[in-house]
């Protein structure tokens, strides 16, 4: 018997020896029970609510707590998810020896884990996942009856306690995700022979998955994305006869896929983006009659893509982006009859989207950007055809065509299109008008010009619209401020969990980053035209917005006080334009603005201070006539000069020159004029 099993059982002893003392008080909890809840308690810095010190209430009647039998029964459950509960677990638990179920996860509990919490006897589910304990999983495990075990989404590090299924044979589901586990998997997970899911993606574990994984014959899950683990995968993978998904994500796994898959009778998900797979596609995946989502995104494939469609019959989501794959796009797609989702972005292809497309109605995502495709007019009138089509993303192809104006053109059920990055010339056409599910529209990156047109305020759902990096002119208008989505925030946008909408560079950021829709804020970004006129007051009806970039355009007139009504506003941008007046000082109420920016405009006046203004850099207001206790100091000058506005300083400044130029000409002038009286005089003589 170790050192920590000692420990453990003079744990025991102590509450048993305490239990016999409390018996005489005639509790209606069982002794053992009391005093477990009572130190268990006493470690908490929050109070739960129900729950007392009073001896003579039944603590089987406390929240989150389940009794056998009901009544002044043993504890069998305690289940305080979500109860903000904050402190630290302490070896008291072990006193509720007939515990099966305990469940404190997404609270604030800290520190390291208790030991005797790994030698519970009668414990089933143990579910510690979203808190904040740190430090490694005790060595010494022994829970006979354990089925469930979740402790993801926490700081504990060290090495992977491959020893748990030693004593725990029973154990179903196993989750250390999210955690900071590192090294490789020593060998031990062998022995957990009930296994079903085996959860341990997003630590920093490295080497290869060690093969004695793959003798469990009970997965159906194994997530190990996020890691760093690398080689080869191993074919010993097809030994998971019962495997249904795998995600091995974001690793450095390298070589061929290994071509063992139509061995795995059940096999659905393959997650293996972003490693550095070469190769082509093996057969078993490609002719898999079972196979529901594949995902190769990011990867170094290459060849052809040939999918035997009339043998892939569940194959609903195809995610083949960014991988080194030539010649045509794939032209019996359609024929996969399930397939709604295709992400074939940034290949080599060669041709054009293929007229079968035409037949393509299960189709609801498509993202061909960076794809080398030509002729818009031609693939918007092949994917019109596709009458479940909701997502269609063709940035980065096209370069220097004209945006069709085709008025048959029609989407009827189009929520999201992006065409950004083509350097398009031409208007926004007119058929967009009847594209009246939109709700995503990003046509920025081009050439087109012209007005904005009044219908853009009609779209029922519309949250995001990037026309920025145009040359668009006229006013801004005003149908935009009743855009009702950014007013009363009924944003509801189905899309793959798995599936990136594109990529984008948002200054914010460092470089380039997949986006997907959800992660997208309620936007306006019509920044980098040639638009003109104010900006109207009624933008404040838009209370959901949360950026608003107008950012290097002709904007004139004040900045509107009613901006303030923008309560969700996070980004507000409206330098390098040419509006007065000074900043209302109603903006001080913005709370979560963020990033706010009116440089190089006409403004003057003192810069407001409270709220998020305090936290906001000189350079989000240089280029004015403003001043400020924390940024450009303000001059101790007359009511009448602190609002002199810049053009008004201008023209002071202005008149100044003048005036000294004509004062040097007077006197030299004079000066002139005496030299030559004098010399005359001289001359006289």
């Amino acid at each position: 018997m170790g050192a920590q099993d000692c420990w453990v059982m003079v744990v025991i002893l102590g509450f048993l020896l305490q239990a016999q003392l409390l018996n005489s008080k005639n509790l209606t909890c069982n002794p053992n029970d009391w005093i477990a809840l009572q130190d268990f308690m006493g470690n908490l810095t929050t109070k739960l609510e129900g729950w007392t010190t009073n001896s003579s209430i039944d603590c089987c009647d406390w929240e989150g707590i389940t009794c056998d039998p009901p009544s002044s029964g043993r504890v069998i459950k305690l289940e305080l998810s979500k109860k903000r509960l904050s402190g630290k677990l302490s070896d008291s638990l072990v006193g509720l020896d007939q515990l099966k179920t305990l469940n404190f996860s997404h609270n604030f509990l800290r520190d390291s884990l208790p030991l005797s919490l790994f030698h519970m006897p009668y414990l089933e589910q143990l579910d510690l996942s979203y808190n904040e304990f740190s430090g490694q999983i005790p060595e010494s495990i022994n829970l006979p009856s354990i089925q469930i075990l979740e402790i993801s989404s926490n700081s504990l590090n060290g090495f992977l306690p491959s020893h748990i299924c030693v004593n725990s044979t029973r154990l179903r589901f196993l989750s250390l995700a999210v955690n900071y586990f590192s090294g490789n998997i020593l060998p031990g997970l062998g022995t957990c022979s009930s296994l079903e899911q085996l959860r341990l993606g997003m630590n920093d574990l490295t080497g290869g998955i060690t093969e004695d994984i793959f003798q469990l014959q009970n997965m159906n899950f194994l997530g190990l994305q996020d890691n760093n683990f690398d080689g080869k995968l191993s074919p010993g993978i097809a030994n998971l006869s019962n495997l249904v998904r795998l995600d091995i994500s974001s690793n450095n796994f390298s070589g061929e896929i290994p071509d063992v898959f139509s061995q795995l009778q059940n096999f659905q998900y393959l997650v293996a983006h972003s490693n550095k797979f070469s190769g082509r596609i093996p057969s078993s995946l490609s002719k898999s009659p079972t196979i529901n989502l594949l995902n190769l995104r990011n990867n170094s494939l290459e060849g052809s893509i040939d999918l035997n469609c009339s043998v892939m019959v569940t194959l609903n989501s195809l995610d083949l982006a960014s991988n080194k794959f030539t010649g045509p796009v794939p032209d019996n797609l359609p024929l996969c009859r399930q397939l709604k989702n295709i992400n074939l972005a940034r290949n080599n292809f060669s041709g054009q989207i293929p007229e079968s497309f035409k037949e393509f109605h299960s189709l609801s995502y498509l993202s061909l950007s960076n794809s080398s495709l030509h002729n818009l007019s031609a693939v918007l009138q092949i994917l019109q055809q596709c009458r479940n089509l909701t997502t269609l993303v063709l940035t980065l192809n096209f370069p220097d065509e004209t945006l069709p104006d085709d008025p048959n053109l029609h989407f009827e059920k189009l929520k999201v299109l992006v065409i950004a990055y083509c350097r398009l010339k031409g208007s926004i056409p007119q058929w967009l008008r009847n594209s009246t599910a939109l709700q995503f529209l990003d046509l920025s990156w081009n050439h087109l010009a012209g007005t904005i047109p009044r219908w853009f305020g009609s779209y029922r759902d519309l949250f995001y619209l990037d026309l920025s990096n145009n040359s668009f002119t006229g006013e801004i208008p005003k149908s935009l401020t009743e855009l009702r989505s950014l007013i009363h925030g009924n944003i509801s946008l189905e899309e793959p969990s798995d599936f990136p909408l594109f990529i984008k560079r948002k200054e914010s950021l460092r470089g380039l980053r997949y986006n997907q829709i959800w992660s997208f804020p309620p936007t306006l970004e019509l920044g980098y035209n040639f638009l003109s006129g104010p900006i109207w007051p009624e933008f404040g009806n838009l209370k959901k917005l949360h950026v608003f970039d107008l950012k290097f355009n002709n904007f004139s007139g004040p900045i509107p006080g009613n901006l303030s009504e923008m309560t969700n506003l996070e980004i507000l941008d409206l330098s390098h334009n040419d509006l007065s007046g000074t900043i209302p000082s109603s903006l001080q109420s913005l709370s979560f603005l963020s990033l706010f920016n009116v440089a190089y405009n006409q403004l003057y006046g003192r810069i407001p201070s409270a709220g998020q203004f305090q936290t906001f850099p000189n350079s989000s207001f240089e280029g004015n006539n403003l001043c400020g206790d924390h940024w450009f100091r303000c001059q101790d000058t007359t009511s009448e000069d602190r609002h002199e506005s810049p053009k008004r300083h201008k023209d002071n400044i202005i008149g100044l020159d003048v005036g000294i130029i004509f004062g040097i000409a007077f006197w030299l002038g004079l000066i002139v004029s005496v030299i030559v009286s004098f010399k005359f005089m001289v001359v006289l003589k």
